[in-house]
């Protein structure tokens, strides 16, 4: 084996010029996108009034193992990647394991996290089309920073419906958002009639990322050449986000790494599944026996307790249906929880992998989340995300293990993330004045009386 580097970095020729569609290896499909009314899969024409044409190619593609990056897009990219691969010798040493950690870093862009990979390629698309004004969601607002920054490097105007509760924890993401020329509106509210509806139904909640889809996909079928843009869940996010697996793996074998457990985090499921793409596309094919595990907060337990059913995939229930791991379009999490992740379905992909096997799923409570976060800071000298602490608990978790049997397994986690803008929720927890909540059967059953019947 070669000397390996603290930090791997890929050279600009070596990042990958192609996205992986894993979809392409599957051997058995998600289901497709189903319109609610007919109960048959979406048609490009469907699909139209809502997403740019180039997106709607690659969410219905499921042919091309890999699909070219346009130079354009390479070439905002290499603002900030390649992302470095780095060894947590320190936290390796502070848990006192024979297990090898590997982190991939994706928060040396100003969003702070792995967001701005699809960002850039969905505004791009949306550029070339001719379209002038985007709208989305965002719920810790990574992904509202990230599509901010794309609109203001293309000059695309930008509407950020932003989770209320959210939008109250983290002023500065709604800041930054600001300086790079979007607005921001907090979810729901009283701009669309799905807003209203809402508040009416629930007075005083904090939002959800069901009810800012539905406000953003009703502002942009109402606005003349506007379109709408998500942050994950579908199909062409995941298809973008693998730029993270592709050059994880091509560090791998460029210094002779094997992983024997990858990790992620998971909200709606993107950054997992770009993250594993490549790799699992290795183990569909039998090259590989790597062990997966996707991450999740228990508050928000989608994998762990959802069903694996149709469902909306907004509060609204305007969109499409998407077969995936759901709490029902309904769910709402607790006000408490202090990170992302709070949608109530994953990516059709990765729920299809899980429901196959391919894959684990843990859910953390967020005191023991915040609680390897702050080893980590202390251990590795960066703030994670409060998303990406989930992977690193489950990092800890697997490492612990390793010393308990004496076995050096190789691990290597994304950190999607930093934390920069998740003070008050770090300051709340250094203070104890955090909390846990763990939703009962009988909350989770609203969420799943809201599931459609079909």
């Amino acid at each position: 084996m070669q000397n390996i580097p603290y930090k791997i970095y890929l050279t600009e020729e070596e990042m990958p010029k192609k996205w992986y569609n894993v979809r392409a290896r599957m051997k058995e499909l998600p289901a497709p996108i189903t319109h609610p009314g007919t109960g048959q899969p979406c048609t490009a024409e469907d699909l139209k009034p809502i997403f740019c044409d180039d997106l709607i190619a690659q969410e219905l593609n499921v042919t091309d193992e890999y699909i070219d990056i346009p130079e354009e897009i390479q070439g905002f990219y290499k603002m900030y990647r390649p992302s470095p691969l780095i060894r947590a010798y320190s936290l390796e040493k502070k848990l006192g394991t024979p297990a090898k950690i590997y982190y991939k870093f994706e928060g040396t862009n100003t969003s702070g996290s792995h967001k701005l990979n699809s960002a850039a390629a969905q505004v791009y698309y949306a550029k070339k089309q001719g379209i002038t004004t985007l709208t989305t969601e965002t719920g810790a607002g990574q992904w509202g920073t990230a599509l901010s920054m794309a609109c203001g490097y293309f000059d695309v105007d930008l509407t950020v419906y932003m989770v209320k509760v959210s939008s109250e924890q983290k002023p500065y993401r709604k800041g930054v958002i600001e300086t790079y020329g979007a607005k921001v509106v907090p979810s729901p509210s009283d701009t669309t009639e799905v807003g209203r509806k809402i508040l009416a139904q629930n007075p005083g909640t904090g939002g959800s990322l069901g009810c800012a889809i539905s406000e953003a996909i009703e502002m942009a079928v109402k606005t003349p050449n506007c379109r709408y843009v998500l942050g994950s869940v579908l199909n062409h996010v995941v298809l973008h986000q693998s730029i993270i697996g592709m050059e994880v793996k091509t560090a791998c074998e460029k210094y002779d790494i094997e992983p024997d457990i990858i990790i992620g985090c998971a909200g709606g499921g993107s950054n997992f599944g770009g993250f594993i793409s490549p790799f699992i596309g290795d183990k569909i094919a039998g090259k590989s026996n790597v062990r997966f595990i996707v991450a999740e907060p228990v508050s928000c337990p989608s994998m762990t307790r959802g069903k694996y059913a149709f469902d909306f995939g907004d509060t609204g229930q305007t969109t499409p249906l998407l077969k995936m791991y759901t709490l029902g379009s309904g769910f709402i999490p607790s006000p408490n929880h202090a990170g992302g992740l709070r949608y109530h379905g994953m990516s059709p992909i990765v729920s299809k992998l899980f429901h196959d096997g391919y894959l684990e799923a843990v859910a953390y409570e967020q005191k023991s989340v915040f609680e390897a976060a702050v080893m980590f800071a202390r251990c590795e000298g960066t703030l994670p995300a409060p998303e990406s602490s989930h992977a690193i608990r489950a990092a800890m978790d697997e490492a612990l293990k390793c010393k308990e049997s004496g076995e050096a397994k190789t691990i290597i986690f994304n950190l999607s993330g930093t934390g920069y803008f998740d003070l008050a929720a770090y300051m709340d927890y250094n203070e104890g004045k955090m909390s846990d909540y763990v939703p009962t059967d009988a909350d989770l059953e609203k969420g799943f009386a809201s599931l459609p019947n079909i």
